[in-house]
């Protein structure tokens, strides 16, 4: 009987992958990693492909099993796939992160005292630090919140802040996510199966716990309940339901809180309370993490036809006696043409210098911006305000001429609506499918807001599968890695 053949002997990672012209986050040059990138090169790079494949698979099993995924629209494969991942992390060193989360904590202040204001005194308008047209037009700005006020001052309560790195590796805030954040699910999740498939790695390079996230959401709901909650608080999840694209992750999270899923049909109001349906009647609900968008959250004051919601809830949170998180009209503070306000915003409330540089952005309610974005549509990312999940988008270096043709007649007859950035050339991972190869990737924080703000270490690190592309997006195909934040 033959010998069995000889196990590969350990290689470098990447001695042939090429790190091209983009900034690449894990190696400085062929066959070269980055110094916080070695130990973990040379850990994979024991592994031969097939070893590499079968842990692969293992993960795709272990997703297919319990069901993670994410709904992929447009695409002729179906709707439902199982959420993509990838087994080579990113690494952040622990300067680099604590220099990301100062930054992240500054800008969520700032932006919940925006709110706070916004639908208070309105203190930023009457200084004329944003124009009062551009944010009582925008489509989130809630009237019906004017005058209410938040407990503890805190609308966003779970904030995903989209991080992007230049082609010189500096750091960049994309975009604000402040209405109904998705990710933390598969951030979780992501961790685990690296646990599972590559034990030891984690722990060997001292990675810093995420773990620790579904409680901490409990303790800032919790800390957030009105005023008028006695004994043990109800806190509940509130979800459209199970055709909803992320309701894997509003599962998911109900379970690790230990709190109960709803559906609005589970609700009920009366005077002015909020209910909970249960087989032993009526159960006051004291704090409700809603993952439902604000126009379906009550027929009586937003979409007649929603049965999403619950009818008399927008009354019951105006009267203090529930707390949604986030608080209805939070979108307000993500609506795209308000973003290049939050510099402003930063040194209005906190009277401190921004510690995040953001993109620069066209305005199309602007005139001198507007005429800017239809000369040069062919070098521009142009985005709709209120967006979400990279729908809506033309990428104008990669766009057609036709393309081009009719964005510019929707900017024309609609003009407030639209944004422009320059197109970055987002950092680039390798992924590992068939062999190395590079991939554009972007960084979801979350940022917990209740009695003190704080950053979960890492967050959903995106990754676009498909070479070549821009589109990091769950939603559009892209897939995920562990994020690691090194601690020692």
């Amino acid at each position: 009987m033959p010998d069995p053949a000889p196990t590969p002997a350990s290689r470098p990672l990447g001695e042939s992958y090429d790190p091209g012209a983009f900034y690449d986050e894990m190696f400085e040059a062929i066959g070269k990693p980055r110094r916080h990138y070695r130990v973990l090169a040379e850990e994979l790079g024991r592994l031969s492909f097939e070893e590499f494949e079968e842990r692969r698979h293992a993960v795709e099993l272990s997703f297919v099993n319990q069901g993670i995924g994410f709904t992929v629209y447009g695409r002729e494969e179906g709707i439902e796939r199982i959420f993509p991942f990838d087994l080579i992390p990113r690494v952040i060193p622990g300067p680099e992160w604590d220099m990301l989360e100062r930054g992240l904590l500054q800008r969520v202040r700032a932006l919940n005292l925006f709110l706070d204001d916004v639908y208070g005194e309105q203190r930023i308008v009457r200084d004329g630090k944003i124009p009062g047209g551009l944010l009582f037009g925008a489509r989130h700005f809630m009237r019906e919140m004017v005058g209410v006020d938040s407990p503890g001052g805190v609308y966003a309560h779970v904030t995903g802040v989209d991080v992007i790195r230049d082609e010189k590796g500096d750091y960049l805030v994309l975009e604000d996510n402040l209405r109904v954040p998705s990710g933390a699910s598969y951030m979780l999740e992501n961790r685990a199966a690296m646990k599972r498939t590559l034990s030891g790695l984690v722990e060997q390079h001292g990675v810093a716990g995420i773990d620790h996230y579904p409680q901490e959401l409990l303790a800032v709901l919790n800390a957030v309940a009105p005023p008028s909650a006695r004994g043990d608080l109800t806190v509940v999840l509130l979800t459209p339901g199970v055709h909803n694209s992320a309701y894997y992750e509003h599962s998911f999270l109900a379970r690790q809180m230990g709190i109960e899923l709803v559906e609005g049909s589970d609700l009920v109001c009366h005077e002015d309370v909020v209910y909970m349906r249960t087989t032993s009647g009526l159960q006051r609900v004291d704090v409700i993490y809603r993952r439902i968008d604000d126009d379906y959250l009550d027929p009586l004051i937003f979409r007649r036809d929603s049965l999403l919601g619950a009818a008399g809830l927008l009354n019951a949170y105006r009267v203090g006696n529930v707390t949604i998180a986030n608080a209805p009209g939070t979108g307000v503070a993500d609506d795209k043409a308000v973003y290049p306000y939050v510099p402003e915003m930063i040194r209005y409330y906190l009277s401190e210098e921004p510690l995040l540089p953001q993109v620069k952005t066209f305005l199309g309610c602007d005139d001198t911006d507007l005429a800017y974005i239809l000369e040069h549509l062919e070098e521009l990312v142009v985005k709709t305000v209120d967006g979400s999940g990279g729908y809506g988008m033309l990428i104008g270096p990669v766009s057609s001429a036709k393309e081009r043709a009719a964005f510019k007649r929707r900017i024309k007859a609609a003009p407030r609506e639209f944004i422009a950035q320059p197109t970055i050339a987002l950092s680039r991972l390798p992924i590992y499918a068939d062999e190395l190869r590079p991939a554009h990737i972007d960084l979801r924080p979350f940022v917990l807001s209740g009695r003190i703000t704080s950053v979960v270490p890492g967050g959903l690190t995106r990754a676009a599968m498909e070479a070549g592309s821009l589109v990091v997006n769950s939603s559009q195909g892209g897939g995920s890695k562990d994020t690691w934040v090194l601690r020692d």
